[in-house]
């Protein structure tokens, strides 16, 4: 019976698990920064971020990630505090313009323990009115090692028994971003593993383990049909090189509902069959969030679901921070 579940599960990753050198995030909405360096600093706050997401529980070797990040944007001068339409509203200095993120993770995915940073630089313009457009530059590194207690092979000249990935193997990397920021929608697109690093780790049969570009687009529209209610209909495609031509993208298409910007619900749908819903909560400068993935998979049967926490820390609440831009 074992045997039969790690067929199945290693199965069901190389379908459905957007081939899983990169993790998949289901509350991306509320920390951005995950899939794009450009968002860092975009809203003025200096936030702090800790995701804990565990895929597939109770199936061994399931994936499993943990992140920790931090962005912030460096503001000059106070700017100009005006009253438009019953409301205050901050117009910007020019030459608060750089935002800075810097991120650790550790990745699991089967046998493969992926453990790194990220350092990010953005550089946002203030486009007609109130539109922000952003550009972010990220610098990765990624420790890739074999998680041998889990190592159990029939076949001893397997690669993954390579002396080299035992010890572990250092990966550099970059990432690039644009975020277009608005009241009442954003959009953004991201290139992660943006030089496709590749390193020799077997005999020559298996010479290069490559690192595949992964692409993120994504968009959410948001109105208002009470004062104290927001509705957030959102979109995000996904891509890696490694797929193509042979599996189309993975989409995941949703709907959040923000109650005075302090609670929050929503479904969404995941293309490679998930339905995803999470819920979350506002206290003071802490935001609490929880998602929980429910597959559309044989896999189901013999897992718990997926689930996935979100906890963040936002400091700097004045009108120097541009409130309205990107609210959680």
């Amino acid at each position: 019976m074992k045997k039969i579940i790690y067929i199945i599960f290693f199965v069901v990753i190389g379908q459905v698990s957007f081939a899983q050198q990169l993790p998949l995030y289901s509350q991306y909405l509320y920390n951005k920064f995950l899939i794009n360096p450009a968002v860092a600093g975009s809203d003025g706050y200096t936030s702090l971020n800790l995701t804990a997401r565990k895929q597939w529980m109770g199936l061994a070797s399931a994936p499993q990630t943990f992140s920790f990040s931090v962005q912030t944007r460096f503001l000059k001068h106070h700017g100009n505090v005006e009253l438009k339409n019953n409301k205050t509203v901050f117009r910007p200095e020019n030459d608060a313009r750089v935002g800075l993120g810097a991120s650790v993770f550790s990745y699991q995915s089967g046998l493969i323990q992926r453990t790194g940073f990220q350092v990010s630089y953005a550089y946002h313009l203030w486009l007609h009115k109130m539109t922000q457009l952003s550009f972010g530059l990220s610098l990765t590194g990624t420790y890739f090692r074999i998680n041998e207690k889990q190592l159990s092979l029939e076949d001893q000249n397997d690669p993954a028994l390579n002396d080299k990935l035992r010890r572990g193997i250092f990966m550099p990397d970059g990432t690039f971003g644009i975020y277009l920021l608005n009241r009442k929608y954003n959009v953004g697109f991201s290139v992660y593993q943006l030089f496709g690093g590749s390193a020799k780790i077997g005999n020559p049969a298996y010479s290069n383990y490559n690192l595949y570009r992964h692409y993120y687009l994504f968009g959410s529209y948001s109105f208002e049909p009470r004062k104290d209610i927001e509705l957030r209909p959102s979109v995000l495609v996904m891509m890696s090189e490694q797929q193509i031509p042979y599996v189309k993208p993975l989409a995941e298409i949703g709907l959040n509902s923000i109650y005075k910007q302090s609670f929050w619900a929503g479904l969404s749908y995941r293309t490679s069959g998930a339905i995803i819903a999470n819920i979350g909560v506002k206290y003071s400068n802490v935001f609490i969030g929880y998602a929980f993935d429910f597959t559309l998979q044989e896999i189901q049967r013999i897992t718990y679901g997926t689930h996935e926490i979100n906890i963040a820390w936002k400091f700097g609440d004045s009108a120097r921070r541009y409130r309205w831009l990107d609210r959680y």
